[in-house]
């Protein structure tokens, strides 16, 4: 018997090393343990798990997280599996299963910056017009009320001014990928509040560089550059202004144009191109690349093409952005957690509460509903994400910050991003609690 199995075993090892050397053979070029090997565990867990939570009726982003979290270093499933196959199998630094990280950073910023594009195509001018001043005011309200509590309570709590200070810019920004990928698994993309909720995301957006470039100084020469804040706000102001003034008049008609050759392979690569092109303009100058992007989804939204273009862009859209959430999940290294646990879930609580306070008290000062004022504020009040974790990022690089921040606003990320549609469906809960009293 013992033979048997040791046939078997024999037998498996040769199937396994007969393939290998066939694939090697074949297509030696190719990264076999590397990318598409990342590709083809992200797409298969990814699938399998979003399909289970679908049909448990929770939402895919959060499934989207979880698919990551079964492949990065939490998880011991791999291990075993591989143990009891008899794999061998190296595990990436930190203990993921996935290889080639910097390529799947890459992929979560494209996925970033065609998510923003999908949705600037939402929302033309017009929209954006209505909500540009209640945006900048509720926003920053919000974003500074969560920033000051946070630096307070971190303080207190015994981290360095430097460290509080980081910490505390890292959290009082909201995540515009997951608030908006919530946005559109709820259906929600198009009401009037989520119109404000994308609004006051910019607004973060565009603070969020400000921030960081404040942060930098300070931390390297222990001063604030104010030329450096006035050359960033021109610059960003001068982007947008143009971008409504000059990029309305000429950009539209083109689409328009190569549109009109019905060749849909052409226009898609057309809207691609300005896409990337305006998110590259906008890192040149100093600015968030997801700016950029959503800057030009609105030019396209002022095109005759603007649903063809939406439908041809959506789908290259998701798998990117699929990518993003599941990559979260799986470089965010959850095995911290248990060492900075009451601090996490302090930090956690007061910025959640903060910026739904804060939110509450900008929307209603100006004289926001109270509906829309609670569903901005429940939308913005948890998530923290990807500027989360270049703020704090930027801070260890240049040792202005200490290295430990840079897990903890991992698993900070992590936790927010699955409160979020909670913390969203109590919000609406509550909204339509108030209108059924009020009927």
């Amino acid at each position: 018997m013992q033979s048997f199995f040791l046939q078997e075993s024999n037998f498996g090892n040769t199937v396994s090393q007969t393939a290998t050397r066939i694939m090697n053979e074949l297509t030696p070029e190719l990264p076999h343990s590397d990318f598409i090997t990342d590709m083809a565990f992200i797409m298969i867990v990814g699938a399998i798990v979003t399909l289970a939570f679908f049909k448990i009726n929770q939402p895919i982003i959060i499934g989207y997280l979880f698919a990551g979290m079964l492949l990065g270093p939490i998880s011991p499933l791999w291990t075993l599996i591989f143990q009891e196959f008899g794999v061998s199998w190296t595990l990436s630094e930190g203990g993921s299963i996935l290889g080639d990280l910097t390529t799947l950073h890459i992929f979560a910023d494209i996925g970033v910056i065609l998510l923003l594009f999908v949705i600037g195509i939402e929302f033309p001018y017009a929209k954006i017009r209505r909500i540009g001043g209640v945006a900048i005011g509720a926003g920053s309200i919000g974003l500074f009320s969560a920033l000051g509590a946070v630096f307070y309570v971190a303080s207190a709590l015994g981290l360095s001014f430097m460290d509080s200070l980081f910490i505390a810019a890292a959290l009082s920004i909201s995540s515009t990928a997951v608030i908006v990928k919530m946005l559109e698994d709820m259906g929600r993309i198009e009401n009037k509040s989520s119109l404000m909720i994308l609004g006051i995301l910019i607004v973060e957006d565009v603070i969020a560089v400000i921030l960081i470039s404040t942060l930098q100084s300070v931390g390297l020469a222990g001063t604030i550059s104010v030329e450096g804040l006035i050359v960033v706000v021109v610059v960003g102001v001068g982007l947008i202004v143009g971008t409504f003034t000059i990029g309305m008049r000429i950009i539209p008609s083109l689409i328009d144009r190569v549109a009109s050759t019905e060749h849909r392979e052409i226009l898609l690569l057309s809207v691609l191109g300005l896409c990337f092109g305006y998110a590259l303009l906008a890192n040149m100058v100093g600015l968030s690349v997801a700016i950029g992007a959503f800057l030009a989804g609105v030019l396209v939204a002022e095109s005759k093409s603007a649903n063809v273009s939406k439908i041809l862009t959506r789908p290259i859209k998701d798998m990117f952005v699929a990518i993003f959430f599941i990559s979260t999940g799986a470089l965010m290294d959850m095995s911290q957690l248990g060492d900075y646990i009451w601090l996490i879930a302090a930090l956690i609580g007061v910025a959640t509460f903060m910026k739904f306070g804060g939110s509450i008290v900008g929307n209603l000062l100006f004289k926001q509903s109270r509906s829309s004022s609670i569903r901005v504020s429940t939308a913005l009040a948890a998530p923290r994400g990807e500027f989360s974790i270049v703020i704090v990022k930027a801070g260890v690089e240049i040792g202005a910050a200490s290295a430990f921040l840079f897990p903890l606003i991992g698993v900070i990320s992590i936790i927010t991003s699955f409160m979020t549609p909670f913390v969203m469906k109590a919000g609406d809960k509550v909204v339509s609690t108030k209108e059924v009293e009020n009927a």
